[in-house]
């Protein structure tokens, strides 16, 4: 049962099919731990989508916070330290909702590309050959 439902729980419940629906209520009812690990990660899900306004995402948050506190859900306490660390940066999301992918993929090429010449050797003919190919 534990298998087959677990692309069930990476989906949101409005894109369930009715089979998946169903088992669903079976699990949550079986594993009712696993129905409030869902809920509390759909709340989370809930603030990035719906939310567009800085002050009511920072409340909403603060109350997801409160609420994976009070679950006692060891499992989430590395996601908690992550946003704990990293608050004001997750909230200056909700200013134009842009995030640094485009950075990261940029950064992951540089090192793809240096990794491919096993280290560099002449800084200034990489970084010359960097800029033609990714410029």
């Amino acid at each position: 049962m534990l298998s087959r439902s677990r692309y069930v729980l990476y989906k949101s419940r409005d894109k369930w099919t009715q089979r998946q629906n169903e088992r669903a209520q079976l699990l949550f009812g079986l594993y009712p731990d696993i129905k409030k690990a869902y809920s509390l990660t759909q709340q989370l899900r809930g603030i990035y989508n719906n939310h567009n306004n800085k002050h009511i995402a920072m409340t909403k948050l603060a109350h997801w916070y409160r609420n994976v506190e009070e679950s006692g859900f060891k499992n989430f306490n590395i996601l908690l330290n992550t946003i704990t660390v990293n608050y004001q940066s997750i909230l200056n999301y909700f200013d134009n909702r842009s995030t640094n992918a485009s950075a990261e993929s940029f950064n992951a090429k540089v090192k793809a590309f240096r990794s491919q010449f096993r280290g560099v050797r002449k800084v200034d003919f990489f970084f010359f050959r960097l800029s033609n190919l990714f410029g």
